[in-house]
């Protein structure tokens, strides 16, 4: 375990340790997208992990999935993390927001506009979503028409600029878990006739757009993406040319020298070591169902320079500190992981 207690240089930080927190979707910011004054404790408590990547956080109305997740394009969003930021760098952590735009994985009921959602295609994903009055099918949602998408893509540069206004050290593009990027890549999911479907040249479009958008506006420095290669989430199949379209799209990302890939790794290692030779800047690495003595196995190998820790990290926000001490961890109560208020959000105990 010894190598995560090392420093390490991600864009232009350096990090006090390889763990980061991954993004997790806690449902605790106000009715408007205003995050909660309980996400002042909740980020500044897990301070000492190397890097904090925040919920998902919308950068439109259209961009919101599930009720009470925060916004980063208003100007009372940006007060409101303003005040997380303040308190995680006085504790001495760095945070990046991740910005989020569901595309289909959405419901009327959740967002500020009640409107169809948008996605690459006409095409539910025959799942459920949380709302008010509990689980409803996901409707099926509106196709994007070729000149909407410009806009969305402008929707994801103005949110990084608020990012930075709010003080964030930078921010994660959400490309993963069956969300509205990823839908741009996936066979079942995009059946576009234009430059955005089809090849996987044009799969990737809408991709690497958004990471040229974000890059102008902010900086490569300051910018991070995630991807879940061969994840099904949220209905998602790639399809057969998954691992080409990703070995273009990383080789196509990494001329932008971004400040890092964050990648979900499902198990397949000659792949992970193909993105590792295929990337030259940071590599962040997320292990699903990972057991707590294999932590450091990918830094160990070299296989990534920080490894990301999800729901460990809600029921011990001093997680560095208990593995660096070899102590015992919480267990999660998951009936309050999206149940609003401080219980099971900012009252798990550190060591005495």
């Amino acid at each position: 375990m010894e190598k995560l207690f090392d420093n390490v240089h991600v864009g232009n930080l350096n990090l006090s340790n390889r763990i980061g927190m991954a993004p997790m979707t806690r449902s605790r910011a106000l009715a408007d997208g205003t995050p909660s004054d309980l996400a002042i404790d909740y980020y500044g408590q897990r301070s000492s992990v190397g890097l904090i990547i925040s919920e998902g956080t919308q950068p439109s109305d259209d961009g919101q999935g599930y009720p009470n997740t925060p916004g980063i394009y208003t100007k009372t969003h940006i007060d409101g993390w303003k005040k997380i930021t303040s308190k995680v760098h006085s504790e001495g952590g760095k945070l990046f927001i991740q910005l989020m735009h569901v595309g289909r994985v959405a419901h009327p009921d959740n967002t500020p506009h009640h409107r169809q959602p948008v996605a690459p295609s006409a095409i539910a994903p025959n799942a459920e979503i949380f709302t008010a009055e509990g689980m409803k099918e996901i409707p099926t949602p509106r196709a994007l028409l070729e000149n909407e998408i410009p806009d969305i893509i402008n929707e994801f540069r103005v949110a990084a600029k608020a990012a930075i206004e709010a003080g964030a050290d930078g921010v994660e593009i959400h490309g993963a878990n069956g969300y509205l990027i990823q839908q741009f890549l996936s066979e079942n999911a995009n059946h576009r006739q234009d430059d955005y479907g089809g090849s996987i040249e044009n799969r990737s479009r809408f991709a690497i757009e958004v990471a040229k958008a974000v890059v102008d506006e902010i900086g490569a420095e300051r910018t991070g993406i995630r991807f879940s290669p061969q994840g099904t989430l949220n209905g998602i199949e790639e399809g057969e040319s998954n691992i080409e379209m990703y070995r273009y799209l990383i080789t196509e990302l990494n001329k932008l020298k971004l400040a890092y890939l964050h990648v979900m790794n499902f198990g397949n290692e000659p792949f992970m070591k193909e993105i590792r030779e295929l990337w030259s800047q940071a590599l962040l690495m997320n292990r699903p169902g990972r057991p707590l003595e294999q932590l450091s196995l990918d830094v160990d190998k070299e296989l990534t320079d920080v490894v990301t820790v999800g729901t460990w990290l809600i029921s011990n926000p001093d997680f560095v500190e208990r593995i660096k001490k070899k102590s015992s961890l919480t267990e999660p109560d998951r009936n309050t992981m999206y149940a609003g208020g401080a219980a099971g959000y900012i009252d798990y105990p550190s060591m005495s």
